[in-house]
Order: C-alpha cells, then structure tokens, then sequence
C-alpha cells in the first residue's frame, strides 16, 4: 500500500479496482439506510464517490465524468444520502432509504463504472464509514483548495442559497461560537455556518485512509485543476480504470456565486419560492404563482434584481485568515507529501 498522498492512484488498468456492476446485499447500519434490522437490499452500488469540497469544482468534475461512455453518473447530483446528519432545507427530494439511494443507479450499464457526486462528504463524520459499509471497494475523489479563498467563496455561496444571513464573512466567522451554542442559527443551517470546521483537511482525509486502501483515495488540489482542466480530467479517468484516451470536452471549474443585495428580504422569499418548486402543495399562493411565471426573461430579471457582483476580498481578512490556518496547511503537505506551503503561498506568511 502506498502512502496516503495526492499522487496516490493505480497506474495500470485492471489492478485489483471496484468491478463494474458490483450490487450489495447485506444489513446496513445507517437509521435511515434501509428495512428493519436483519432485512436486506440489493441493487447497483456506486463504484466511486466524489466527495468535496463545495467550491472545489466538484460539479465541473461531474460534468465531465458523466459524459464518459464507461461511466454512468445520476442527473440528481448531491444526493448527501451518506451524510444524514448534515440537514438541508430540502431533504424532502432526497432519497430516504436505500432502496430509493440505489434505484438512482438502476440505468448504470454492467461495464460502466457508476457513482456520485456530495461534497458534502468530506467534512461529514460519518460519511466514510457509511460508504465503506456499502461498498468498501469504492474509489473516493476529494478535492482541497486554499483555505483563505474557499471560505471566501463557500460563505458567498452560502448566503446566495439562503443558509446564511449575515453578508459579512469576519462577522459570519465571529458568529462561530455563539452558532457552536445553537444560537444565531438561521433555519437548520448549522453544519454549514461553523466556517473553520470545514478547513480540518488532514482529519478529514484520514477518516476516508482509515476506511479505504490509500491507493483508493485521489486528492485533488482545486488551483492545479482551474489551471488545467484536460490534465485533471484524465487523471482521474486513469484512477476509475476507464479509457482516459477519448476525447473530452473540458468544463472549466468556475465561480459562479454572487453576493445578495439584501438577506431581510430576500431570504424568506427565495426559501418560499424553493419549497414551491420541491413541494407545491405546501407553498402558498404567491410563490405558485411566482414560479408559474418563471420564464427565462423573468428568471434574468430576479438576478439583476436580488444579485449583485460580489465585492473584492478583503485582503487584510484573507491575510488573518491564512496565517490562521497555516499549521494546517503545513499539516496537510506532510500528509500528502507534497509542498502545497509554497504552491498557496504560505511561504510568504
């Protein structure tokens, strides 16, 4: 076994890798995986799990993936059905046992390689020992980014979504304590808003390590990924032993969130207008309507009118912050064994 690292990965196809079409039987632990106790399901496991960060290209990865012909990947992305304990606003459209889970991989054929995409999985506690139960053969893709500028870019997207209320991330970041109370929570938001817990990197890497031989787990480093997309790509074909010689057409790992003008009014109704698209017979009469009338005009107009660009960073919070978070990062390249002190720049703090 090799050591657990970013360039850790089978060079040769038909290594000993998860085989396609493997299907499980057996009692899963998980409360809300299953039958009663002692019952058993079977169906179409996943073979491989991508499992964050958010902001980390993750849906470009899945993008691309799903376009490959030995690879068969479900329109439902983020199914987060490893991480029950991360609670989201929406979890009525998710699947809620395992039999549900596994039908989303019923279309995967016997020689393509299935699997799925929840960045929340990384910073989940139980997500990898629940995966490994299911299928402890699985290939597992985790991708990192510099601290500073994925808190940045993870807290806009958080208040983009309605999770979070206050605009300012040192302000958001100074909230941690209280929020850790259960107080100065807006909805069932905790999991995302306790900003610092999402950057023990090293820790989360060693929860996937203790359940999965190292040379099953791929880390990605989200600069080296923006920067060639092509090369990436291939990498991680040649990790899932599928042909990393046909052609692709790259989807660039973007940014894509904005900052909201206004959470007192906007929050409310974007979260009145979610449940009318998830479950219309609990929205009421205005946002039916509202969602209605969402053309492709009218969508362009509630952008310009509930987004805006977002503001520069700022460069003195972006400086505390890295210096903050130094000892991990130079934690994570003698984990990895790799230098990521210089290639982020920590060198220079």
């Amino acid at each position: 076994m090799t050591a657990p690292g970013e360039s850790a990965m089978p060079e040769q196809q038909g290594s000993g890798g998860p085989a396609a079409g493997v299907t499980v039987s057996k009692e899963i632990i998980t409360d809300r995986a299953g039958p009663a106790a002692g019952g058993a399901l079977a169906g179409r496991v996943p073979d491989f799990f991508i499992v964050g960060h958010e902001k980390c290209g993750t849906t470009a990865l899945y993008t691309m993936l799903r376009r490959h012909p030995q690879i068969y990947m479900p329109d439902f992305k983020e199914t987060r059905f490893f991480s029950p304990e991360i609670l989201v606003p929406d979890r009525a459209a998710r699947p809620e046992t395992l039999d549900a889970y596994l039908a989303l991989f019923a279309g995967a054929g016997p020689e393509q390689r299935a699997g799925e995409a929840s960045p929340q999985y990384l910073r989940s506690f139980t997500a990898a020992s629940r995966i490994a139960e299911v299928q402890p053969d699985a290939r597992i893709i985790a991708i990192l980014r510099e601290p500073a500028s994925f808190l940045r870019s993870f807290h806009l997207q958080c208040v983009q979504a309605g999770r979070e209320t206050q605009k300012d991330l040192r302000k958001a970041l100074a909230l941690e304590e209280e929020r850790r109370q259960g107080r100065q929570i807006p909805d069932d938001s905790s999991p995302w808003l306790l900003y610092s817990e999402h950057v023990r990197y090293v820790e989360q890497l060693r929860r996937y390590h203790a359940e999965f031989p190292a040379e099953h787990v791929l880390v990605l480093i989200y600069e080296d990924y923006r920067r060639d997309n092509e090369a990436t790509l291939r990498r991680v074909q040649r990790f899932l032993e599928v042909d990393d010689t046909a052609p692709i057409e790259p989807f660039q790992a973007m940014e894509t969130v904005s900052a909201v003008r206004s959470t007192r009014i906007i929050h409310p109704l974007t979260r009145r207008l979610r449940l009318a698209r998830q479950r219309p017979e609990l929205a009421g009469p205005i946002a039916r309507t509202v969602n209605s009338l969402s053309t492709k005009p009218l969508r362009v107009l509630w952008r310009r009118m509930v987004y805006t660009t977002p503001s520069p960073p700022d460069e003195q919070l972006m400086l505390e912050l890295r210096r903050r978070f130094k000892p991990e990062v130079e934690a994570l390249s003698d984990y990895l064994g790799s230098d990521l002190v210089g290639r982020w720049g920590y060198d220079r703090i």
